[in-house]
C-alpha cells in the first residue's frame, strides 16, 4: 500500500510518529532513541524507521522543509498508514529574549500568515492548535526533568513560509502577543491532523534567534535536539487516545 511518498507496507509505521524536517535528524533518532529500529520507507531519501521506546511502538519519518511538505507526509500517515498522533521536534528562531539558544519550546498552538492555513475552509481562519493531551504530556515530561538541560517553554509559535524574509515589525507585534518563536512547519501538521482525525504536536529546539545573529551550526542543528525529542517521545507514547 505504497503512497506517492511512502514505500512502506501496511502495518510497518507505529501509531505513534516522530517527525523532525532533516532525514539525517530520523536517522540520528532511530540510531539512538528507538530500540531494534529498522528502515520502512526511504522515498526520494524521506528515511523512516520504526522501533520501540520504552517498550512502546514508536516510528520516525522525515518531513522535509515547509507547510506543504509536512502536510503531505502527515496527511499519507494519518490516512494511509492508521497513524494516530505524530509530534514534529524540529528547530525554531527563538522571538523574546527570555526564549535562549538550545532552549525547547512546546508549540501549543501555531499563527500564520501561509495562504495554505486559507485553503481549508473559505471564509474560516482556522485555530490551528496542538492537541490537548500530548500538549499537557509534554509539560509532565518536561517537568519531570533534573532541571540542568535546556529549559522549556510552553506557548504560541508563527509557521511562515519565508526564511529569509525580514519583517521587524510583524515580529514585534508576534512577541507583544505573546508569541514564543518563529517555524515553518507546525501550522501545517495541525491543521492536517484536524482534517485527518489525528492528533499532533510540536516540539521545537531553539536554534537561532530574530533579535541577535547568535546561531546553531548546521552540525549542532542535527545533534542539538536530544532534549526535544525525549519530551516528544515521552508524550507519544505516554499518551492515551
Amino acid at each position: 500500500m505504497a503512497t506517492p511518498h511512502i514505500s512502506a507496507a501496511p502495518g510497518d509505521f507505529a501509531p505513534d510518529v516522530l517527525m523532525p524536517g532533516d532525514p539525517r535528524r530520523a536517522r540520528r533518532i532511530a540510531e539512538t532513541i528507538l530500540q531494534d529500529a529498522r528502515l520502512v520507507t526511504d522515498v526520494r531519501g524521506i528515511e523512516g524507521y520504526t522501533g520501540t521506546y520504552r517498550g512502546a511502538p514508536l516510528s520516525v519519518l522525515a518531513s522535509g522543509m515547509g507547510m506543504p511538505s509536512v502536510t503531505i507526509y502527515a496527511t499519507e500517515l494519518f490516512r494511509f498508514y492508521g497513524v494516530r498522533a505524530i509530534a514534529r521536534v524540529g528547530t525554531a528562531a527563538g522571538l523574546p529574549a527570555s526564549v535562549g539558544l538550545r532552549d525547547v519550546v512546546v508549540a501549543t498552538a501555531a499563527h500564520t500568515d501561509s495562504a495554505m492555513a486559507s485553503r481549508r475552509i473559505d471564509g474560516v481562519h482556522l485555530s490551528h492548535t496542538a492537541s490537548f493531551g500530548l500538549t499537557a504530556a509534554a509539560a509532565r515530561a518536561a517537568a519531570g526533568g533534573d532541571g540542568s538541560g535546556p529549559r522549556v517553554h510552553i506557548g504560541p509559535v508563527f509557521t511562515t513560509d519565508h526564511f529569509y524574509l525580514e519583517r521587524p515589525a510583524l515580529f514585534e507585534r508576534l512577541e507583544a502577543h505573546g508569541t514564543l518563536a518563529v517555524e515553518m512547519e507546525a501550522a501545517g501538521l495541525y491543521a492536517t491532523a484536524a482534517a485527518e482525525g489525528g492528533r499532533a504536536l510540536a516540539v521545537l529546539t531553539v536554534s537561532d534567534h530574530v533579535r541577535h545573529p547568535e546561531a546553531l551550526t548546521a552540525t549542532e542543528r542535527e545533534t542539538d535536539f536530544d532534549r526535544a525529542v525525549t519530551i516528544a517521545a515521552t508524550a507519544l507514547t505516554e499518551t492515551i487516545s
